[in-house]
């Protein structure tokens, strides 16, 4: 296969998948490992691609967010199992404050009979429990962000003030060692914090996707939360790296029932 046969399959691979690694180019391509180093490389040069541990990423700006309806039925099977790992280290009874982002909705669904008290912070997930029977539901002031309806502002972060959690349920935008938790809203990024700030415990939910990459906004360093759950995509350098500086990581695996 020649060179721009190659790389044209590599920038496919990645139209199609937020990520791809050097094992899995070598077998679509044919080419040596080596070569395919090469190829990212070059693609890297060009801007097209930015090179992380084992692979490359699609160098999207850091200030352009996907759409959410685009984001709710991409890797739905990662996204839930995550979900369900975070829901299985909340108790009964306690105060949640839960974030935006498909995968905070994922963790809504699965909270819908438990005998919790929870404040959303975006009308996705609200209206996800807004009739769950057992859910003390409480819902925060704000300015819904248009298309995420994730609640941002003054109001928002009064709201937040203005109570403790046992744990915040977050979901950055992106995650790396280096820039850390980030967000592609300034708003948004400013509400997480807070959120943090309030809460006795921190969750971090982020599927492989989000890792080695950095959005607009920081929010937090890599090392603050107690507990990143993320699944089997994420680099393993990192997630060592991580754990060596005190951070939980638990790697979700998604079930047959997940992927349905």
């Amino acid at each position: 296969m020649k060179s721009t046969e190659r790389q044209r399959v590599i920038v496919e691979r990645l139209m199609a998948a937020p990520r791809v690694g050097v094992a899995e180019l070598v077998t679509a391509t044919g080419a040596s490992d080596m070569t395919v180093r090469r190829d990212l490389d070059y693609l890297a040069a060009q801007g097209v691609l930015k090179r992380v541990h084992g692979g490359a990423v699609a160098a999207m700006p850091s200030g352009v967010e996907p759409p959410f309806a685009a984001r709710a039925t991409a890797d739905l099977g990662p996204k839930r199992a995550i979900a369900r790992a975070a829901v299985a280290h909340l108790k009964d009874g306690e105060t949640i404050v839960l974030d935006s982002g498909t995968t905070a909705l994922e963790v809504a669904k699965l909270l819908r009979d438990r005998a919790v008290t929870v404040m959303p912070l975006s009308l996705q997930v609200a209206q996800e429990l807004i009739d769950a029977p057992r859910v003390r539901l409480l819902l925060p002031g704000g300015e819904p962000r248009a298309g995420e309806l994730a609640l941002v502002g003054p109001l928002t972060l009064a709201s937040l003030r203005a109570l403790r959690f046992d744990v915040a349920v977050l979901s950055p935008c992106a995650f790396s060692l280096d820039a850390g938790m980030t967000a592609f809203d300034l708003g948004d990024a400013e509400v997480k914090q807070q959120a943090m700030a309030v809460a006795t415990r921190s969750m971090v939910l982020a599927d492989g996707a989000k890792w080695d990459r950095s959005a607009l906004a920081y929010i937090c360093p890599a090392d603050r939360p107690e507990l990143i759950i993320t699944d089997s995509t994420a680099p393993e350098e990192t997630r060592t790296l991580l754990a060596q500086r005190g951070v939980l990581v638990e790697v979700a695996e998604p079930t047959l029932e997940g992927l349905s």
